[in-house]
């Protein structure tokens, strides 16, 4: 611990003595929270959060001389959603975890941007020079894409950029098909063998949803392809699209511009507005007709796989050149009604960054937090080989502060058990109406539902529970299928929260150890199941299970037993 204080200091003061001179990043690293924030009981410890108001969707993350940058859309002046006064919120970090909260980076002041400047992207080009490329709101309540440069590249922190005097640098009208009220978020772009630069934007044409591509040699005049990237009919209008290639051998993040090969397949992501969802495919993408195919069983819409199946949205990968992988960011909104939003000040936080690759099996991606996040681990307990007796069995983790910790654990059901799981029916294709059914033939079954009740209090009026249910075919005892939920509904006392109850399928097999590992953080649960393979998030803001008050149980109402094969759980402690 005293090791890791010290190089903390030591590091701090390496930034004081190199940026003598801009006293300004001195205060906005002593910043803080202001008081009628900081001591709420929702106001989580070590996520992402803006010191005040209204955060959305991130933009421009990325890696420059050594420090993380994130932007994301922020409301300067109030704790609710205002286009017309969206602004890039800036913050930089040495790891990932601990932020230093800067001035806005570009504000609403140009012709191109004055009703707002939205979400957008940022890319290192070949000479090392990052760019940001955003969607404006014009004076016309248009979407253009505008240009943002660095002031003085010297300053790792980029605290000031400068709008390109071409802006805006493209624009919809009738004659390239474009709506000019649903043309925005570009991408990272890439680089072509034909050493031109690519970017994709999220469009609408009618009900078809639309990844547009434009070309540039310079960064500045753009050509519209002939073709979009990929598009989709009835899906409605793409927004915050990103695209970006994996490897197919290892869990190494590649650049951007990667080309493809039979060694490369590329992903594209879509936020769908209709359902306020993340949607992914995994595909090839042809360099010289310049589309993007998905592999077979994969189609753009709303059956497509999704980073998260919680409350999770808008979000933004990029590439860390230092460490060779690729980080994923997502927003998180509130459950809470506007009015209490209103109240805290405060609204909207980042996930977890993550980092994510492709499958073995090349049929989804995987997600782990970022594995500096273990840094703030305190306080560990752990258990050996406990058994979860059938029937309701309910044991308390003491010694850890249940309302900010870090669990992971392994369940196991036994073979002879898994025979006595109970038969899915035909009709049981949605998960999350599996998970939300109060009917007696779903809750205390034969195997499940078991896992973790966490923001718990201490006589379980209020919880959040994150478990597994296990079912099996018809006619068949050896083929079996996992569903992972995240149940809300018990989460608080309040009226007027969201309490909606999430789940997902799960491609694992159940003869294996189910594993299972949860991010608490007062008012955010983010669950990761299978090694990373399903991801649930929920916001949950209990009125009895708070602070001290809060509780962590692992818990089986099935009616057969389950072993913990092994639990650790550590405390957290909050990021600076």
């Amino acid at each position: 611990m005293a090791t890791i204080v010290w190089c903390n200091i030591a590091i701090f003061l390496l930034v004081l003595f190199f940026l003598a001179d801009n006293a300004i990043v001195v205060l906005d690293a002593l910043h803080n929270v202001p008081n009628n924030i900081k001591n709420q009981p929702y106001r989580t410890g070590y996520h992402f959060q803006p010191p005040k108001n209204w955060m959305n969707d991130p933009n421009g993350p990325m890696i420059y001389k050594g420090i993380y940058h994130l932007f994301y859309q922020w409301n300067q002046n109030g704790a609710v959603m205002d286009v017309n006064e969206t602004v890039w919120g800036h913050a930089t970090s040495t790891d990932l975890i601990n932020w230093i909260t800067l001035s806005p980076a570009i504000k609403p002041s140009r012709p191109s941007d004055i009703n707002g400047c939205w979400s957008g992207s940022v890319t290192i080009l070949t000479n090392g020079k990052p760019v940001i490329i955003y969607t404006g709101n014009d004076r016309y309540n248009r979407q253009v894409q505008n240009l943002a440069k660095p002031k003085n590249l010297t300053d790792p922190y980029l605290r000031h950029w400068t709008k390109s005097p071409e802006n805006p640098l493209v624009t919809p009208n009738a004659a390239n098909h474009i709506n000019s009220t649903a043309f925005r978020d570009p991408t990272t772009a890439w680089l072509g063998r034909d050493k031109r630069w690519r970017i994709t934007t999220g469009s609408q044409e009618g009900r078809r949803g639309l990844a547009i591509l434009h070309t540039s040699r310079d960064f500045v005049r753009w050509k519209q392809s002939p073709k979009p990237l990929h598009y989709h009919e009835g899906t409605g209008i793409w927004e915050c699209p990103d695209f970006f290639p994996v490897s197919r051998t290892d869990s190494r993040g590649l650049d951007t511009s990667s080309s493809a090969g039979p060694m490369i397949k590329h992903v594209l992501k879509v936020s769908l507005t209709d359902t306020f969802r993340d949607y992914y495919t995994i595909g090839t993408y042809d360099e010289v007709r310049d589309v993007y195919v998905p592999d077979k069983g994969f189609v753009q819409d709303e059956t497509a796989p999704r980073y998260d199946y919680g409350k999770f949205y808008a979000s933004k990968t990029f590439y860390d050149s230092v460490n060779q992988r690729r980080i994923l960011w997502g927003w998180v909104n509130e459950s809470s009604p506007e009015k209490d939003n209103i109240k805290k000040g405060w609204a909207g936080l980042q996930a977890i960054p993550r980092e994510v690759w492709l499958d073995k099996s090349g049929k989804r991606l995987v997600q782990w937090p970022v594995k500096e996040i273990e840094r703030l681990r305190t306080t560990q307990v752990k258990w050996v080989n406990k058994v979860l007796k059938g029937g309701g069995s309910v044991i308390e983790v003491h010694g850890v502060t249940a309302s900010q910790a870090d669990v992971e654990v392994f369940f196991k059901v036994s073979g002879l058990d898994l025979e006595k799981a109970d038969v899915i029916e035909p009709g049981w294709t949605d998960p999350q109406l599996i998970c939300s059914e109060k009917n007696a033939s779903f809750v205390n079954s034969g195997l499940g539902p078991f896992g973790l009740m966490v923001l718990a209090s201490k006589d379980m009026e209020e919880y959040t529970s994150v478990n597994f249910r296990i079912f099996r075919a018809r006619g068949n005892n050896k083929e079996h299928l996992v569903v992972m939920c995240s149940d809300q509904s018990r989460s608080s006392l309040e009226k007027g929260n969201d309490k909606t109850t999430y789940g997902a399928f799960m491609d694992i097999s159940p003869y294996q150890p189910i594993s299972l590992r949860t991010l608490i953080d007062k008012s955010i649960v983010e669950s990761f199941g299978g090694k990373g393979k399903t991801c649930i998030t929920s916001r949950v803001y209990p009125k009895l299970a708070t602070g001290e008050r809060t509780h962590l149980f692992a818990f089986n109402k099935g009616s057969q037993n389950v072993d913990i094969l092994s639990l650790s759980a550590w405390s957290m402690k909050s990021s600076l």
